[in-house]
Order: C-alpha cells, then structure tokens, then sequence
C-alpha cells in the first residue's frame, strides 16, 4: 500500500493506544519507516539522470528487503521505544504497526501487471528464505487500496476532531495546531447548519 497509507493507519492505531503526543508520533513512525528501504528509487533517478539511462537497480533489488523483516520490526521498536515515556507500551504498539505495514504490503502492493508481485522477506537482510507471498495482491493503485484510503483518512478526521491531535502532529505541531483550528471551525459549521431549519 501506500506511504500515505501506511501513514494514516498507524496514526490511527497509535492516537486510540498511547496517551501523549510523543509516543503517538513514534508508533505512527514505527509503521511507516520499513519503506525506507524504498529510498533506494531516489538513487536510481539520480543514476538514471547522470547517466541518461533508464535502469532500476537499487529499488527493485532492496524494496522489501533490508527493512521489511523482523530484524527491522525488533530494532525499529527497540530504537523508538528508547525515545517514549511509556517504554514497554510503545514497544508493543511498534511491533504492532510494523507488522500491520508488513500486512498491508503483503495484500496490496502489486505493480501494475498481475505478476508484478512484492513479496515480504521476513528473514531478510540476512536470508531470502520465508518469503511471503499472495498472489491475490492488489495493485498499489487499485481501487482496493483508493477505498481503504479514504476509509482511514475519514476515521482519522473523526478520531483528530474528537482528540483535538491529528496526523499532523507527527510531521509539525504549529502545524498541528492550525489544522486542528481549521477542522474545528469546519465542524461548528456543519453542526451549526445541522441545527438551523
């Protein structure tokens, strides 16, 4: 699935887990770093542009790879639980939501043709070995991934309204803030409306 996907999933699971904005945004992070191991796509542009050629090396060979396995769920909870105020708890909630990105891959990353399939290697850096794979994988962009996409944004402008915290907050809190201004003046409209005859 998506980053954005990703991203908003684990936002959701973390604001209804943890009880400060500092380990929502770590869990939050926890679900969405395993794709950076996709990183490897901004060097092969850089390649392709240096060289003017049209190959994808990094990308397809690392992607699913170095961070998508249990080595990295371990470390990457361990890491961010050293930065939480609720330690334990935040390590849990890490391995929770890093294995719901594994999940979400697993079910919905296919490229455009249908054996253009994205498989986990759960052992992996060290091993190819148990790798996972569906071969019912949705496309990245299909209209199974667009609905559970809007799906998660809805409910987490419902769950940000009622916290008064949003997604934002991960990436910036003044930002944060203004959005979280913004959404409630929204909502006292639509109530307000709601309510006139």
């Amino acid at each position: 699935m998506s980053p954005l996907t990703h991203f908003l999933a684990s936002w959701i699971i973390a604001a209804k887990t943890t009880d400060n904005p500092r380990d929502c945004r770590l869990v939050t992070l926890a679900g969405i770093l395993p794709d950076a191991d996709g990183l490897g796509l901004v060097a092969d542009m850089v390649n392709n542009q240096i060289h003017h050629t049209d190959t994808y090396i990094y990308y397809p060979e690392y992607h699913h790879w170095l961070m998508h396995g249990a080595f990295d769920a371990v470390l990457t909870a361990g890491v961010l639980a050293c930065f939480a105020r609720r330690r334990m708890r935040v390590a849990l909630l890490c391995l929770v939501t890093f294995h719901l990105h594994l999940l979400c891959d697993l079910v919905g990353s296919r490229g455009p043709s249908p054996e253009d399939l994205w498989p986990i290697f759960y052992l992996g850096p060290f091993s190819r070995n148990w790798m996972w794979l569906w071969h019912g994988q949705w496309a990245l962009y299909g209209w199974q991934n667009r609905v559970i996409g809007l799906g998660l944004f809805m409910c987490a402008m419902w769950i940000a309204v009622e916290r008064e915290d949003t997604f934002v907050g991960v990436i910036n809190r003044h930002a944060d803030k203004v959005f979280v201004s913004v959404l409630k003046k929204w909502q006292g409209r639509f109530v307000g409306r709601l309510k006139s005859p």
